[in-house]
């Protein structure tokens, strides 16, 4: 619990901007007074020395059990730096965009994240203020992972959109048929618009990644220590992905390789890449049980009361079980049901949870013919009718859905990413501290370096 803990604190920690404090640009104070300095520029805000210490302080609370991992500390605040610059534009841009979050959207995340880590509401926080971290805080780096998400979403609907043909043509495709694998990705990236020299210099840092990668470097401690993805302070984990979802000149590559074995530094179109296949698994068919059944559903109205619905499905129910009355035409004459009425209350061949989970509890309990006491849902009273349940392969309707998933997947990174290379390429960055500058780094990346 600890270690999902301190996890969680991470990804918030590197998450976390702070509005601009108006007195850090306020007159000096008074010598005996300690100053939080302000490390970098974004736009018009800030990140201050508090803010990057305590987002490094995370990262080596995380790999505590595992200090080889980290890179040399200078090497670290700049990875961290980098990450908090990269989340405050997001933020920017959002509140830009008016993108809004309210209490009731972080109670929400509160408590998905206590269900995560097996703990209540209360219990998340004393772990929170345990770590030494304020929950006031935490609760705003909750909001701005939620902002950031809305942003994502706004960018990937505007410019993502998938066509059947293309659905088509990756289902025919091999790759398709290859299955899923777990990845681990190095990314060295190129500004926009960059010049040779930028190319040539992104080049060189892949291949020093590369280097070290076969001199012995865990490949986890190399994307923290060379990596400048947003996954990079998690190893460059891309979990398990399907080889559609990958871009195909990189799933060429994949496709070649063993479980263990590291690529060479592929070019892309947003810098240098180098790719771990860590496993593969092949695609399996998948079989499900559909039900058909008949329904007949009484609902309550401003003529009919809660009490009369349920009365007349219980006359309903026995009119059919006791006086052997047939079902489809009693669901003809009395169902409410709009979609199955008039088809004597056929509701065809279905998975068990597509009517609903009240539904489908119901059917599980029913053999063949059999008929179901009345039972309430949200829509009113129900009598149900088994008629028959099957095996169905679902495996090409899956892939169906799978593919269209992956294209949309696929497609969605590829345009955040160059979204996010866009926003910081226009964005005014000045780091105000020199052992905090990537030498890797262009000027034209950031507008502004110098100090």
């Amino acid at each position: 619990m600890k270690q999902s803990i301190a996890l969680l604190l991470l990804a918030l920690a590197i998450a976390l901007p702070v509005p601009v404090r108006a007195q850090l640009l306020a007159p000096a104070a008074p010598a005996m007074q300690p100053l939080d300095r302000i490390v970098a520029v974004v736009n018009d805000d800030v990140i201050l020395q508090s803010d990057l210490n305590e987002a490094v302080r995370s990262v080596q609370q995380q790999y505590a059990s595992q200090p080889g991992q980290l890179p040399p500390i200078n090497l670290l605040r700049k990875q961290v730096l980098n990450r908090l610059i990269l989340m405050r534009l997001q933020i920017q841009k959002a509140q830009d965009q008016g993108i809004q979050v309210s209490d009731a959207d972080v109670d929400k995340a509160v408590n998905g994240v206590a269900q995560q880590n097996k703990m209540t509401p209360d219990q998340l926080r004393a772990a929170v203020e345990h770590s030494g971290s304020s929950w006031t805080a935490f609760r705003q780096q909750l909001a701005d992972q939620i902002t950031v998400q809305r942003l994502h979403q706004n960018v990937v609907r505007d410019s993502v959109s998938i066509t059947d043909s293309e659905v088509n043509n990756l289902l025919n495709s091999p790759i398709y048929k290859a299955g899923e694998v777990h990845l681990a990705h190095i990314q060295i990236s190129t500004p926009s618009g960059a010049d040779a020299a930028a190319i040539q210099a992104a080049q060189a840092k892949a291949e020093r990644a590369l280097a070290a990668i076969k001199g012995g470097m865990d490949f986890h401690a190399a994307a923290i220590r060379y990596s400048d993805a947003p996954d990079a302070l998690d190893g460059g984990d891309l979990g398990w992905r399907r080889l559609d979802e990958i871009p195909p000149a990189f799933a060429d590559t994949i496709a070649t390789m063993k479980p263990g074995q590291v690529s060479p530094a592929l070019r892309g179109p947003t810098g240098f890449h180098i790719l771990k296949l860590i496993g593969e698994r092949k695609p399996s068919r998948t079989m499900v049980t559909e039900f058909h059944a008949r329904q007949i559903l009484i609902k309550p109205s401003e003529l009919v009361s809660p009490a009369q619905a349920e009365q007349k499905a219980r006359d309903l129910y026995n009119r059919i079980v006791n006086k052997h009355e047939d079902f489809a035409a009693l669901a003809k004459e009395y169902s409410k049901d709009d979609t199955t009425a008039n088809a004597g209350g056929d509701m065809g061949w279905f998975q068990q949870q597509a009517w609903g989970s009240t539904i489908g509890n119901e059917l599980a309990k029913l053999k063949d013919g059999e008929v179901s006491p009345p039972f309430k849902s949200e829509a009113g009273w129900h009598i149900l009718q088994l008629e028959g349940k099957r095996q169905s392969d679902v495996t090409q309707e899956i892939a169906r859905n799978q593919a269209r998933q992956a294209i949309g997947n696929r497609k969605a990174a590829q345009a955040y990413d160059d979204y996010l290379r866009d926003l910081r390429s226009n964005a005014y960055i000045r780091i105000l501290v020199p052992a905090l500058r990537d030498a890797d780094s262009q000027s034209s990346s950031s507008n502004a370096t110098a100090g």
